[in-house]
């Protein structure tokens, strides 16, 4: 059976002529593409700075923790997986394997109307890998931020903002060089006309010192051979000006314009951020950035799997207002025992809660 469902996936996919092929963001095309197309503008580096790394982390972490029901296959580790890829790729890949889901490293893809019709796709394994074919049905496909001149493919939050994610890199790598390259604490103290040997063995007095010292001999002698002033002695430090180019205030626009790519309020790592405002970015980042996410990998689930799927990620994360429903539920609750005191029926008061917006989901 696995064998036909193969087969009818080879004639799905077909020639280049008959069904052009739509390349994913995997390994083999990123390479094609020099990656940073698909991922960060043209570094293709600023997946690596700590930054993205810690925006990664925190969708990761929520998908860990979210609810998952009526897909067995979303297990706690795959949800890891599918965060991380939408994170890096904006789009994940995972062969339906029974009662487990099955990554993919790369795939190939054709369509019909726009839509993926077959997968050629790529599993990694120990040692090696392995490549096969497979019908859309069998392929649980999440994308991001989907473009309409190609739907079948997800776009990364750094691609979407790449000039801010190739600053953030430029900055970074700079700031690091500055620091690996530049003599800083560097200083050079002049000193009289002298013999090598006597300059070589002073300044092997200043070793073990914090920063480097290093000795040029004076131009400001006196006649006849003189010593030289006491002010030729004041040393001269060699450490870079950094802040006319302002780094610090760039670095943190940067950073500000990547955090808020990934749905992360960017006063939340402000050394100042207190309580109530990490509860509210801890609250922005849940409801308007991930659950929209979990609603998607739902229904791509549901379509696939063919049941109901609920994913709930502000529930494990406790992304609400305590005090606000604790005030509503004590509105409704003093609500309902005046409309009971006052005779009105239990359906005409559900029918007024749901003008409020209290019913449904």
């Amino acid at each position: 059976m696995l064998a036909a469902a193969s087969e009818a996936a080879d004639k799905a996919l077909g020639t280049r002529r008959k069904a052009p092929r739509a390349s994913g963001a995997g390994y083999t095309a990123a390479v094609m593409a020099a990656r940073e197309a698909w991922i960060s503008g043209q570094s293709g580096l600023a997946e690596l700075t700590g930054t993205v790394r810690a925006c990664a982390s925190l969708w990761e972490s929520a998908f860990l923790t979210a609810d998952v029901e009526g897909a067995p296959q979303l297990d706690r580790l795959t949800m890891g997986m599918v965060a991380r890829s939408l994170a890096f790729r904006g789009e994940f890949v995972g062969l339906i394997d029974g009662d487990r889901l099955v990554p993919c490293a790369d795939w190939d893809l054709s369509t019909v109307d726009s839509r993926p019709r077959a997968y050629r796709l790529s599993v990694s394994e120990a040692g090696g890998g392995r490549t096969f074919t497979a019908l859309a049905a069998e392929v649980l496909h999440v994308r991001l931020a989907a473009d309409p001149v190609a739907p079948w493919a997800g776009v990364a939050p750094l691609r979407r903002a790449r000039l801010s994610a190739e600053l953030l890199h430029h900055l970074e790598t700079a700031l690091s060089e500055v620091w690996a390259l530049a003599p800083v604490g560097s200083q050079v103290i002049p000193f009289p006309e002298a013999e090598g040997l006597d300059l070589d063995s002073l300044a092997r007095d200043f070793r073990g010192r914090r920063g480097r010292v290093m000795l040029r001999e004076s131009v400001n002698v006196a006649a006849a051979g003189g010593p030289a002033p006491a002010s030729d002695w004041k040393p001269q430090s060699t450490t870079p000006e950094l802040e006319r180019a302002m780094p610090v205030q760039t670095l943190e626009a940067a950073r500000a314009s990547v955090l808020a790519v990934f749905g992360v309020l960017p006063a939340l790592f402000d050394r100042a951020a207190q309580g109530p405002l990490v509860r509210e970015a801890q609250r922005h980042l849940a409801q308007w950035t991930l659950e929209p996410m979990a609603k998607l990998i739902a229904e791509e689930a549901a379509a696939k799997l063919g049941n109901p799927v609920a994913i709930n990620v502000v529930r494990p994360l406790q992304a609400w207002d305590a005090g606000g429903k604790a005030r509503a539920l004590g509105g409704i609750v003093e609500a309902m025992a005046k409309a009971k005191e006052a005779g009105i029926a239990p359906g005409e008061l559900a029918a007024a809660m749901r003008l409020l917006d209290f019913g449904g989901e």
